[in-house]
């Protein structure tokens, strides 16, 4: 039985310069980590390409490839078999290897990379000969050099010829910690998860601030938001939960403000608990899921009156992005049927009938001027509470701090 290895193709990291080699390894550290929750498996790079090969036949070459296809950094992976740089040893890898990649398609193309100059045979003729052989081992496929339904592709590269067939795309970005560390302000929402996932897609280790309203929140409200923090460690490794309390503080609002400002008001104390939060875990931007216009809160005045207090950039990457768009980014990342359990966070608690959408930052501020903020700050400060989420391991269920 011919042993597979997995093939995974850099995507923008081909872009970099002289700092490349910290990219790649901090890429090569992520694959590293993950493998060895699964088997035996060898990593090295070259040629803009990483090669995961098995090192016995008892490893899980799948469960591997399902893995790299969460790994920021690569623009596509595929499996593939390894022979000798000769076109016997190809055709007779094409011939064992193929027919049960290509079983139930019609339509194929066959393409060749030749990085090997020296290679007798260039790339067109690699090609031709190679299509020629899968037409004899499997006389039902046709060719079609526009639209295939699949494409075999035949590389020959540094130590090794490869021939694979499906190639897939990966999950693009930058490698995991590259850009920095970013605090994530996680609801039990939809659009958060997928703002930290795209921040994550871009480089930044993930630290996630929650917020809760005990008793008016259940406890089923934090366990959802822990799973969704355990969901996004598919992509970001481990995520550190930090739970602070807000529930003096809205109830002080409830009783002291008008009910149309409740909800920046809220906002804004929740930016400067997050400002705190980020200094005290070295995180260096905030990132929300935010998205224009979407509800009352994040119309472009009331992102505004919430920014004023903000002291590190706050990132929005959903901020252009409609509702669809985001749900359906929830369910490529497997967030979304969490996401929507039936367990309501701290921002529906004393909804406001009618809230400001065109507020003005001068009578906000005459409203904060009812409040001892700081000593309201400080209580909920107390409140916090971090639990540490990993991937590979069950979530915590005692919490407190770590």
């Amino acid at each position: 039985m011919m042993r597979e290895v997995i093939l995974c193709k850099y995507g923008e990291l081909i872009l970099k310069g002289a700092n490349r080699s910290r990219f790649e390894s901090q890429l090569i550290r992520e694959l590293r980590r993950r493998a060895a929750h699964i088997g035996n498996f060898q990593i090295r790079w070259a040629q803009s390409t990483v090669y995961i090969e098995p090192q016995t036949d008892t490893e899980d070459v799948e469960q591997m490839y399902q893995q790299v296809k969460k790994v920021f950094g690569f623009a596509s992976v595929t499996k593939a078999v390894a022979c000798e740089k000769t076109m016997d040893a190809i055709f007779a890898a094409a011939r064992a290897y193929l027919p049960e990649k290509l079983r139930g398609y019609k339509t194929f193309r066959c393409e060749a990379k030749r990085s090997d100059k020296m290679f007798p045979l260039k790339s067109p003729a690699i090609a031709a000969e190679v299509g020629g052989v899968v037409l004899e081992a499997m006389p039902n496929l046709s060719v079609d050099l526009t639209h295939p339904d699949i494409t075999v592709r035949v590389e020959i590269r540094d130590k090794m010829a490869y021939i694979h067939a499906g190639q897939e795309r990966g999950a693009g970005g930058i490698p995991l910690g590259s850009g920095g560390k970013g605090l994530l302000l996680l609801s039990g929402g939809i659009d958060s998860p997928v703002a930290g996932y795209m921040m994550a897609k871009r480089g930044l280790y993930i630290d996630a601030l929650h917020f809760e309203s005990y008793p008016y929140t259940s406890e089923q409200a934090r366990e959802k938001v822990l799973e969704l923090a355990h969901e996004l460690c598919e992509y970001c490794r481990e995520i550190r939960v930090h739970v602070i309390s807000l529930t003096h503080i809205q109830e002080v609002l409830r009783d002291t403000c008008e009910e149309e400002y409740f909800t920046l008001l809220l906002r804004r104390f929740m930016m400067e608990l997050a400002n705190r939060t980020a200094e005290e875990k070295e995180c260096t931007a905030l990132i929300t899921g935010e998205s224009l216009g979407q509800v009352a809160s994040q119309t472009m005045a009331a992102i505004c009156v919430t920014d004023e207090v903000a002291r590190y950039p706050v990132l929005r990457p959903c901020i252009g992005l409609d509702k669809e768009e985001i749900v359906e980014r929830a369910r490529q990342i497997g967030t979304f049927d969490t996401s929507i359990l039936p367990y309501e966070d701290c921002c529906t608690v004393f909804t406001p009938r009618h809230p400001k959408t065109r507020p003005e930052l001068s009578k906000v501020m005459q409203q904060e001027a009812r409040l001892d903020r700081d000593a309201l700050l400080q209580e909920a400060w107390d409140s916090l509470y971090t639990v540490a989420v990993r991937q590979f391991e069950e979530i915590p269920l005692d919490v407190g701090n770590v």
